[in-house]
């Protein structure tokens, strides 16, 4: 069985971070300089334990009112990122579970809009969530990505 919540520990943080490398680094040839950033220190990290291990995770980051073109009038924003899935732990719906805990977090912090920047292939995936991507498409870390949003 696998359980997601809010890292208990520096230990889990740090094998969130592995997760991510696994993912980002390795299997999207990500910069191992760009995985990481100044965000980590400051985010709430929800990881996902299977049998005491980190199988998947995933980071809300509190913005400013307005980040990204958000309506300031609705305060400030939680930024979900980093989601990432080890792809033993794939394709039963452990991505919408981690996604809705850090929905919930956002919540339990008072947050009513949160955005993301989707990797341009799983737009989908997040419009299922009722998510709706706006602006540009642009390239992070050489992967085109669009902006997302959804009110709480």
């Amino acid at each position: 069985m696998t359980t997601v919540r809010l890292a208990a520990s520096p230990d889990e943080v740090h094998e969130a971070y592995a997760v991510r490398s696994t993912v980002f680094v390795d299997e999207q040839q990500v910069p191992v300089e760009l995985e990481l950033d100044d965000a980590d220190p400051t985010a709430d990290h929800l990881v996902a334990v299977e049998a005491d291990t980190v199988v998947g995770t995933g980071r809300l980051v509190v913005e400013p009112p307005g980040f990204e073109g958000t309506d300031p009038a609705l305060g400030q924003v939680g930024h979900l990122g980093r989601l990432a899935v080890l792809p033993r732990a794939r394709g039963n719906g452990l991505g919408v579970t981690l996604v809705r805990a850090i929905e919930r977090r956002a919540g339990e912090r008072g947050l009513r809009v949160m955005v993301l920047s989707a990797q341009t292939y799983a737009e989908g995936f997040y419009e299922r969530l009722g998510y709706t991507a706006y602006g540009a498409v642009f390239d992070d870390a050489g992967i085109d990505h669009r902006w997302m949003r959804r009110e709480l």
